[in-house]
């Protein structure tokens, strides 16, 4: 049976407190809620970590979140040794909110470096610390201290972030807003979920179903660590926390 969570991150990237209810527990122990404000691993973005708080006021350790079949079931995966919750059980979710933080920073960063560096995009991978991209570019063309300046620039204006929707036909209509070389957004729901950057999308506007900040300056300092080369026709920009080292 295919369980169906309501993701109430898509509506609230702050919510760090959330009710929530049990509804199944998959063969390997797997917490599966009717709506949680845990994210789960996708697009590059790890799930969240945190605890559930039951009505008794203890506490169930989950590692990390994952998706279920289909990808509609937000699965909870405890830590080892948590004791095992009830169907029908009520709980709060609390997620690690320093952490989810750090990741909405750095993923809104990599939206950014998308902006600055607007080639097909062929992997991507949020950190805490250490973001990258790899792009379909066989030569580089740039310097991270010129990105890491057009990067801050974009930040230090602090444009507005939020999110549209459109539809599978609007998509199919403009294919370019897609930056992915491999993976396209699911489809089936009928309507796609946009992020967008400045007003009226004037910066940007791209599929995407992770968690961002809300303005460009929530970001904070940025800079490139690092361009490498990756294979024939791939370059991997490394985004870091913090001012760019002044060269020796």
């Amino acid at each position: 049976m295919t369980f169906e969570t309501k993701p109430a991150f898509i509506d609230d990237a702050y919510l760090t407190v959330c009710d929530g209810e049990v509804v199944a527990i998959n063969e390997l122990g797997g917490i599966i809620l009717d709506q949680t404000n845990f994210y789960a691993t996708s697009g590059g973005q790890p799930g969240d970590i945190g605890y559930l708080e039951r009505e008794d006021g203890s506490k169930i350790t989950i590692a990390t979140t994952v998706t279920g079949e289909g990808k509609k079931g937000i699965i909870l995966v405890p830590a080892e040794g948590q004791p095992v919750l009830t169907i029908g059980e009520k709980i709060i979710g609390h997620i690690d909110w320093e952490r989810r933080y750090k990741l909405m920073q750095m993923h809104t960063a990599c939206h950014l470096l998308s902006v600055v560096c607007p080639f097909p995009i062929t992997s991507a991978s949020v950190n805490e610390k250490d973001s990258r991209i790899d792009f379909d570019l066989p030569e580089a063309g740039v310097t991270k201290e010129e990105v890491s300046e057009k990067l801050m620039a974009l930040v230090t204006a602090n444009h507005p972030i939020y999110t549209n929707w459109i539809t599978e036909e609007e998509l199919d209509a403009d294919p370019s807003i897609i930056r992915s070389k491999n993976v396209r957004p699911p489809r089936g729901a009928g309507r796609i979920r946009l992020v967008c950057i400045g007003e009226n999308a004037s910066i940007d506007s791209q599929p995407c179903g992770g968690t961002h900040v809300s303005e460009t300056g929530e970001i904070g300092e940025i800079h490139i660590g690092k361009i490498e080369k990756k294979g024939k026709e791939n370059r991997r920009f490394r985004i870091r926390f913090g001012p760019l080292p002044v060269a020796q």
